[in-house]
């Protein structure tokens, strides 16, 4: 049974109506978002699309997401950390990412925010992140039930800015949250409801 926010596609598989349109998105939100991620790097890029995502939407993030992979070194957090000031404007000469300076720099600072994280207690990005996972999780079953920020999220924001991380407020981490799978907000009734094994449908 869908609800009426579900748009049941060609496949015969029920998605929400964002997902439904865009084979982009479709392919993003059928593969990847809610997924697991539980490495470094892999959290480390999806912190900094996040972040470059800020005030736009996600599709301009996801059509550009390969030309970040190129510019940013593959989100190698040891590799943007060594970006210098010739670096930044290489970036912000590049019109295949989001020239944004503010959201460049905080991508470099953010990089040796990271790897400041490794020696401390709380181990890599991705474990702290994921030591952020709560309770429980939302179900919803129309969009406007779906939060868009948590205690959570705004605890895991505190903590980053703590530790040297900017472009990290609390619906910026509740998205990340979303999109790494420590909740699980597919509508209810979606084929995707359940899927990262993080949460039961």
């Amino acid at each position: 049974m869908t609800g009426p926010d579900l748009v049941v596609g060609d496949d015969g598989l029920a998605r929400p109506a964002w997902a439904s349109a865009d084979p982009m998105l479709r392919e993003y939100y059928d593969t990847e978002w809610g997924m697991p991620v539980r490495d470094e790097r892999g959290m480390f890029e999806r912190l900094s699309l996040e972040a470059f995502q800020s005030g736009l939407s996600w599709a301009t993030i996801l059509r550009k997401r390969p030309a970040f992979r190129a510019a940013f070194s593959g989100f190698d957090p040891e590799a943007v950390a060594g970006f210098g000031e010739s670096d930044v404007e290489r970036l912000m000469a590049d019109a295949g990412i989001v020239r944004n300076r503010a959201k460049v720099l905080a991508t470099i600072a953010n990089a040796h925010a990271t790897l400041a994280l490794r020696s401390g207690p709380d181990g890599d990005l991705a474990a702290f992140v994921w030591s952020f996972r709560p309770a429980d999780t939302p179900r919803p079953t129309t969009p406007a039930e779906v939060p868009t920020t948590s205690p959570e999220s705004h605890a895991l924001s505190k903590a980053l800015k703590q530790r040297g991380f900017a472009f990290v407020g609390p619906t910026t981490m509740f998205a990340l949250m979303e999109a790494v799978g420590l909740v699980d907000t597919h509508l209810v009734g979606s084929h995707r409801r359940g899927s990262s094994g993080v949460w039961p449908a």
